[in-house]
Order: structure tokens, then C-alpha cells, then sequence
């Protein structure tokens, strides 16, 4: 699911592209909607997406195979355990937080919808309810700890709400990420799901307040680690605003909120840009931020 998701989100933006120049863009589209009725209809189990773990009758060696165990010197048991359930580091029926993460891609970057948006929800919706802990004081993480330990909460990367959790799921698996955090927020939020998208930003916040934490710092494989820039997503998403500079269009997805005001930034200018009287404005406080037109679907 979240590699499939990743695929028809390039097929869909390479078909636009192609559009834009005049080229024949048909084979993407047609691999692009052959990619999504598959996930939708065989990755995703009613509730999320998930992984088919697949090693065996495909153009490609058996990792299993007599001769691949020898030379990756595979102990009995772990060779075993390969032929049971397949190579290590998957997650298989696991409930994954970015499991969809092309999905929102997709939306941040212009190119809309690449899956059911009522099955992509579903699976927001189910990796808020299964993978958000407000307390780690019962959660075990044999890798590191250092980025949310005891009475902090996060967001876990991965559960098995269902049951099948591997034996060597990928390494990641019991970890919390702020990156991570953020993209799953904002996605919610984009799906018009505010509160829930909050409540994983104030829960993640609330282990950089400063009094254990860098607040400037939020480290993951190193300091100043580039994932949790994903936080600037949080504007798009709680605003419902993007701008296209192709065609000078400001969308708002207001959500039903009324007025209000967001921080946007674009190649020629920033400023601000929202709700005001019920019409929709952009005041732009440094450069340019040309407007021909504004949208305003309102996805409630």
C-alpha cells in the first residue's frame, strides 16, 4: 500500500505533465488506473491498506530457495522463519502510519485524489485510533527510546491491531518519528479531520516543550533531521489552501470555518491569505503572489 501509493502518485503527476505538453500520456493513465483498482480492491482489508508479502513465483530468485539460503549464510532457523513468512524488515496485515503516504503527496503537490478518498480516511482514521499513544509507560521499544520514552505520547509507526505481526518486522516498526507525525496531521486534516490531526501535533509537541527536549531539535536518525519538515504540510492541511503558480489559482478548502487567516509562501512572494467577509483574499507582504482565480470546494 504505501509503495503502490507512491507509483500511481507518479503516474498520475507524469500524466499531467504530459498533458501540459502535449504528449501521449495514455499508458499512464491506464497503468495508473489498472495500479489503483488493485489497491483499492486487494490491499486494502475493509478498514486500511496493507502489504502483500510476496517472494515466491515472480521474475525475481526465490529468496528461499536452496541456493539463496546458502549464500546468505542463513542460520536453520532463521531460514525457517524465511520460508514461513517471507523476507524480513515487511509489516504484512500491520496497521502502517505512512501507509498511504503517496496519497498525500498527491494532494500536497496539486496532482488530488489517487485513491477512494472514503478508503484513504479509513485509514487515517485507523492509524489515529490504533497507533496514537497519549502514554508510552507500557510500550516497548527495543530500539530507541530517546525520541518518546514512559509518560510521553506518539504516534507509532506500526501495530498489529488485527494480530499477524512478524517475527522481524522492519526495524522501525516501535518507534515514534515526528515526520511521520506531522504527515499523518496533516493528511488528517486535509480529509477535514482538524481535531484528530491536532491531537497527534499537541501530543507530539508536547515532548519538545523544552524542559527535555530541543523545541528547534527534533531529532530522528540525526539532529536537525530533515523528515520533520513535514510539519509545514500542517499549513496546508488545517488551511486547505494551495496556491499553483501555472495557473495563478488560490484554492481554499475552507471547510465551513468562516474567516480566517494563514501564513503562505511561494516562489514569488509570501504574506498571508484566507476568509475575510465570507470572500476569499491573498495579501502578499514581500514580492508578488499573482491571483487570476480563486476555488473553493468546500470538503466538509
Amino acid at each position: 500500500g504505501m509503495c503502490g501509493s507512491f507509483y500511481l502518485c507518479a503516474l498520475k503527476a507524469a500524466a499531467i505533465m504530459g498533458d501540459a505538453v502535449g504528449d501521449d500520456t495514455a499508458e499512464y493513465r491506464e497503468l495508473y488506473e489498472r495500479g489503483r483498482k488493485y489497491l483499492e480492491a486487494e490491499l486494502y482489508d475493509g478498514e486500511y491498506f496493507i502489504q502483500e508479502i510476496r517472494w515466491k513465483d515472480l521474475r525475481a530468485p526465490d529468496p528461499s530457495g536452496p541456493e539463496a539460503l546458502e549464500r546468505g549464510s542463513y542460520s536453520p532457523e532463521a531460514a525457517e522463519l524465511l520460508r514461513r513468512e517471507g523476507p524480513k524488515y515487511q509489516y504484512g496485515s500491520g496497521c502502517l502510519s505512512d501507509g498511504v503516504l503517496g496519497a498525500w503527496i498527491a494532494e500536497m503537490c496539486g496532482v488530488g485524489e489517487i485513491l477512494d478518498p472514503v478508503k484513504v480516511e479509513s485509514h487515517l482514521m485507523a492509524v489515529y485510533r490504533n497507533n496514537l499513544e497519549h502514554s508510552l509507560v507500557n510500550h516497548a521499544n527495543p530500539q530507541r527510546p530517546t525520541f518518546a520514552v514512559e509518560d510521553e505520547g506518539g504516534l507509532l509507526l506500526c501495530t498489529w491491531p488485527k494480530g499477524g505481526e512478524l517475527s522481524l518486522p522492519f526495524v522501525y516498526s516501535n518507534e515514534v518519528w515526528t515526520g511521520i507525525e506531522y504527515q499523518v496531521a496533516s493528511h488528517l486534516m486535509l480529509n477535514g479531520r482538524i481535531q484528530e490531526g491536532l491531537d497527534i501535533v499537541n501530543t507530539c509537541r508536547s515532548r519538545y516543550d523544552g524542559r527535555v527536549r530541543n523545541p528547534f531539535n527534533e531529532y530522528e536518525c540525526g539532529h536537525w533531521y530533515a523528515r520533520a519538515m513535514a510539519s509545514y504540510g500542517l499549513l496546508q492541511g488545517f488551511s486547505g489552501i494551495r496556491y499553483d503558480a501555472v495557473d495563478r489559482c488560490l484554492t481554499i478548502e475552507a471547510r465551513g470555518r468562516g474567516d480566517f487567516e494563514v501564513f503562505l509562501s511561494t516562489a514569488s512572494g509570501f504574506g498571508t491569505a484566507g476568509i475575510k467577509d465570507g470572500k476569499p483574499f491573498v495579501n502578499a507582504v514581500r514580492g508578488e503572489i499573482p491571483v487570476s482565480e480563486y476555488r473553493l470546494p468546500d470538503r466538509t
